[in-house]
């Protein structure tokens, strides 16, 4: 029988040294025992719970630096308005890019929203009349992308146009003074219109989760409706804030067009509260078209945005953009930045019965010196005497309550000089007409309408690669070397490219455990300053290890350890899914190396992922660097061929087969088994199609920023390629299914064949579940690294 275990004579030197007290090494090894150079690694070491803390920790320096490295993306010129615009225009770019900002949007048009009777729904007064409207924003295959809200119009003279972006908590009608007295927000734009200001006022997805699953897969979670669409879009290229942000856009559009039918040139302001301040601070940072902002109740420092809610995280926003770099590029323009009650949610809506799966994060009301602490930053960043920042503090310090002062200012800049009268608000107040439009219909629709838009994007994805990637590849033209040299860096921009390891490997090692095959060491291999790499080493026993063996990587999946893959006792929870496949191969005569991959741990890994997005990097910028270091090291020892090391990784680990070896070029060949499938569709579907996908799961972490448009399975596959790649496919593997799979797969069997290396690359089907199989599998490593000539 196959047993892992300790030899008899250390196990009773353990003995020995408990039975004395001997504080000792478990073992007694030197360093001098080991087939390699290492020095003894401390037995009470942690490892798992300390690489954690030390990539954490990583991250944290990394965000806290930001804020002073930001400075070198920007050369701004403020010596006229053309040449400021000029010198931000890149970083415009780039910031409608993170914010999934990069749909066409369509010529201004608006439609009045009709009651059952084909009456326009309408509310009026002596002083406006408000309006239940909707405008198009850009077209879409299937039917076209609309925002609706509420239009206040003034019966007398108007005098600017604004639009008021209410928190996603608050509905439109309650800044209309509709109903809602006493909420926050209550009234806002109303006191605009009585004073002559035209207000448009889109409705934002709340946070609740009425609407945040499938009827069509009968599957729904407790994720905020903003993070439902968070979910789908990440990996889409598209984000909640920036469908968000197009709508608001879109309400300028149709405003300047008024102003040229018109022929009225009148100033366009836009002001938020909440996650309408967020909206408005960024609208005003990409729009000079705007004349005055008023953001209320979000501006802050940004380096712990991996709290707030997922729905908030923005890939890459801190690598140049924070609060107060966003101010700044409103220089044009006046911004007025008012402390005002901050939306507070402790967390999503309660898990309940068939709705889980919803990440964690908090709003909070920040630190009045946090706040202010930004402003001043972005003061010190314009020129001395041209601020365009006003800064003002809630009338009352208890609870920091939006003041009448930050409106008036904001209604000056827009050449409107205001008059508030909280009581001539307060009296509309009377309940919303039998005949206005249901909330929450309209509530589905803004969901329904981002969520359709976003599958529509899926199959238009494929053929975004078609054009970018596989043209490229399947041309005659250019040097297919250099051709993929330049989508795999490409590849590192998308998932995060950190410095290669630039520390010494410190090779730290203990005895682990043997059987008569082989034996096993712990050994950790530092990366960078606190980041360190670790995995259990198999050597074989028997063989004259002056000659260099293959070696295989291993790797465990989620919540996986490194012994996890050894392990040959049925009775361990491991081994279903693995099998031992570590220890069989190195039984075989391969060096077998399995590392410890940073999804462990539940949340606490996944917080690393949240730390990660916002400087533009995620955990594979941290693991594909700990394999880089292992490739390496693996390669310097004398009894490993160093062109011979292959991967081979299940479910997580068949993830990482997928990224790793396609960028890590030390790597001889690759295995993904449990994992290999149509990608995009597992992470984004919520249709007919969708098998178990990631919408509906707990696994948050998992969208990978825009590589809908860039790389899927088969990209990454290519990437791989002319080295030898396989699949390992269960039939009754819940991972996915054999069609998508099977139509994945076949884009990397053309693209073999048409480098001539058909006999590269395979698809082994078995009839079993998401485990390790080890038939076909094993000989696709005999026959290349063992019989490779």
């Amino acid at each position: 029988m196959h047993v892992i275990c300790f030899s008899r004579s250390r196990i009773w030197l353990v003995i020995l040294l408990m039975m004395t007290g001997v504080p000792g090494k478990i073992l007694g090894q030197t360093e001098n025992e080991f087939p390699f150079q290492a020095r003894l690694l401390d037995e009470k070491f942690d490892l798992p719970n300390t690489m954690m803390k030390g990539v954490g920790a990583f991250l944290d320096q990394a965000l806290q630096e930001s804020k002073a490295t930001r400075n070198d993306f920007w050369q701004r010129d403020f010596t006229s308005p053309e040449a400021f615009n000029q010198s931000i225009a890149s970083q415009r770019q780039e910031l409608q890019e993170i914010l999934g900002l990069i749909d066409k949007r369509s010529a201004p048009f608006m439609s009045y929203q009709e009651s059952g009777a084909l009456e326009p729904y309408t509310f009026e007064n002596e002083k406006y009349t408000i309006s239940a409207v909707k405008w198009r924003v850009f077209d879409g295959v299937f039917g076209d992308f609309y925002a609706e809200g509420l239009l206040i119009s003034p019966k007398g003279e108007t005098k600017a146009r604004v639009v008021y972006v209410p928190d996603a908590a608050t509905a439109p009608e309650v800044v209309a003074g509709m109903t809602g007295e006493g909420e926050t927000g209550f009234g806002r734009a109303a006191h605009m219109a009585r004073n002559g200001v035209e207000v448009l006022v889109p409705v934002l997805l709340n946070r609740k989760d009425t609407f945040s699953g499938s009827s069509i897969q009968g599957k729904f979670t407790n994720q905020t409706h903003r993070e439902y669409i968070y979910r789908q879009g990440f990996i889409l290229g598209r984000h909640v804030i920036g469908y968000e942000l197009q709508k608001v856009l879109a309400a300028v559009d149709w405003f300047q067009a008024k102003n040229d039918r018109t022929g009225k040139p009148l100033k366009i302001g836009v002001a938020g509260h909440g996650e309408g301040g967020m909206l408005s601070l960024y609208a005003a940072a990409l729009d000079s078209r705007i004349s005055s902002s008023l953001v209320s109740g979000y501006f802050d420092q940004r380096e712990n945005i991996w709290k707030e809610p997922i729905y908030r995280n923005v890939f890459g926003l801190l690598k140049k953009f924070g609060d107060a770099e966003l101010a700044v590029m409103s220089w044009l323009q006046k911004l007025n930045i008012e402390d005002s009650l901050y939306p507070e949610a402790s967390g999503p809506p309660a898990p309940s019965a068939g709705r889980t799966g919803a990440a964690p994060g908090v709003l909070s009301i920040p630190e009045l010196s946090s706040v202010k602490a930004e402003w001043q930053r972005a003061e010190a960043m314009l020129p001395k005497g041209k601020s365009n920042l006003r800064f003002f503090e809630g009338n009352n310090s208890a609870n920091r309550r939006q003041s009448d002062k930050a409106l008036i200012a904001f209604l000056e800049d827009m050449g409107v000089e205001a008059e508030l009268n909280e009581k001539n608000i307060s009296l509309l107040s009377r309940g919303l007409p039998s005949h206005w439009p249901n909330a929450a219909d309209r509530q589905e629709r803004a969901v329904r309408a981002m969520e359709g838009h976003m599958q529509q994007l899926i199959p238009a994805s494929e053929t975004i690669r078609d054009t970018t990637f596989w043209q490229t590849l399947d041309s005659n033209s250019g040097d297919l070397k250099a051709i993929k040299s330049a989508h795999r860096a490409r590849f590192w921009e998308e998932l995060g490219k950190l410095p290669d390891p630039n520390v010494p490997n410190n090779t730290e090692a203990r005895f682990y455990a043997e059987t008569e095959g082989w034996t096993a060491y712990e050994v950790k291999l530092d990366v960078w300053k606190g980041v360190f790499a670790w995995g259990i080493l198999l050597v074989p026993k028997g063989v004259d290890l002056s000659m260099p063996l293959p070696a295989v990587v291993t790797q465990h999946g989620l919540e996986g350890l490194p012994k996890d893959v050894l392990t040959k006792d049925k009775s361990e929870r491991a081994y279903k899914p693995y099998k031992g496949f570590a220890s069989d191969l190195a039984d075989r005569g391969y060096v077998v190396f399995a590392p410890h991959n940073l999804y462990w741990g539940k949340d606490n890994f996944r917080v690393l992922q949240r730390k990660a997005n916002p400087l533009g990097l995620s955990l594979y910028s941290i693991i594909t660097a700990q394999h880089q270091r292992i490739v390496d090291w693996l390669g310097q020892q004398d009894f490993v061929d160093s062109e011979k090391i292959g991967f081979y990784g299940l479910s997580y680990g068949g993830k990482t087969a997928m990224r790793v070896p396609a960028l890590v070029e030390g790597y001889a060949l690759s295995i993904c088994s449990g994992d290999f499938n149509e990608w995009v569709r597992k992470v984004a579907s919520t249709d007919y199609e969708a098998f178990n996908s990631y919408p509906f799961t707990g696994e948050y972490e998992i969208p990978e920023w825009n590589l809908a448009n860039t790389f899927n399975y088969a990209e990454m596959a290519a990437l791989i390629a002319p080295r030898p790649f396989m699949v390992e496919r269960g039939h009754k593997d819940a991972v996915g299914t054999d069609k998508w799979v099977a139509y994945e797969y076949a884009k990397v069997r053309r693209h073999y064949a048409n480098i001539q290396k058909e006999g590269s690359t395979t698809i082994a089907y078995f009839n079993d579940g998401h485990t390790i199989n080890g038939v076909e599998s094993f000989a696709f490593l005999d026959k290349f690294l063992k019989n490779a000539k």
